[in-house]
């Protein structure tokens, strides 16, 4: 039996629709959620991302404000622009499109998001909460991991899961989460030895790395879940870590890219700008 391919659509389309609904009730109180998304630079895939963030707003009834910098732009400069999008009394939520041009200071740059903005869960001070589990929310892709396993009825609980891929955006949240949930987690990063065996002893395979066919056929259990949350860029065609075809003979569910992750990490964002101003 070939794996299920996950439908990301899907499953985004369920959360959309919930906070179309969450949306229309703050609108109610006279409160309409605002995201300011500020865009440094050109680069392809991220202008991509930003305009579909744009087109699941409009979808939803959330104000969407893009703020577009040139590359060259100096740290303090990036720094000031936050600080006067803050003070808009009507914002609810702020992210700066990764990776930036100049990668060295992006933590700085995304501490300058105030906590209460932070939709991207990003800031210290927000990641520090997930660590504790006093969190209101989620960073949005390892949210979105999780929005699969609630659909699939995964109780991750005792479930061996292993990321590959331990960056600030999806492996190490996610790794927090999951052990907050009292999985069994197993992190790889580029220093790891056999990678193979550590895949092998996995129920659950997730990873996020950004490589073609970083994960083959051979590197899962039989009826093991794989989600992949990386992207790949080959001749301006999109693709994921996992390669499908050779994963999907072995694998019980595995996530397609794109359709997989990627929609329900834009419905995340935007359940968390809700949540953020105050309709949850």
């Amino acid at each position: 039996m070939p794996a299920t391919l996950i439908n990301g659509k899907s499953i985004a389309n369920q959360l959309l629709e919930q906070t179309k609904q969450q949306v229309s009730a703050l609108k109610a109180q006279s409160i309409v959620p605002k995201l300011a998304v500020v865009l440094v630079g050109d680069d392809k895939p991220s202008t991509t991302y930003v305009r579909k963030k744009g087109q699941a707003c409009a979808l939803v009834g959330i104000d969407f404000d893009l703020h577009t910098l040139p590359a060259d732009i100096s740290k303090a400069e990036i720094i000031s622009t936050l600080k006067t999008i803050q003070e808009d009394t009507a914002l609810s939520g702020v992210i700066v499109q990764l990776p930036l041009p100049e990668p060295l200071y992006t933590t700085e740059v995304l501490n300058a998001i105030r906590p209460e903005f932070d939709v991207d869960c990003l800031t210290d001070a927000n990641l520090g909460k997930l660590v504790m589990k006093t969190n209101t929310i989620v960073p949005p892709t390892p949210g979105a991991v999780m929005a699969i396993l609630n659909d699939l009825e995964v109780d991750v609980a005792g479930k061996n899961i292993t990321i590959v891929g331990t960056g600030a955006l999806v492996g190490k949240p996610l790794a927090i989460i999951l052990m907050n949930k009292e999985a069994t987690v197993t992190t790889c990063n580029i220093q790891t030895k056999d990678l193979r065996t550590k895949c092998l002893s996995a129920d659950i395979l997730i990873s996020a790395v950004g490589k073609k066919d970083l994960i083959r056929g051979n590197m899962v259990k039989p009826g093991a879940i794989v989600i992949d949350s990386g992207v790949d860029y080959v001749n301006k065609v999109m693709f994921g870590d996992v390669n499908v075809a050779e994963v999907s003979e072995v694998a019980s569910y595995v996530t397609p890219t794109p359709g997989g992750v990627g929609p329900i990490t834009v419905a995340k964002l935007l359940w968390n700008t809700v949540v953020l101003a105050g309709g949850v």
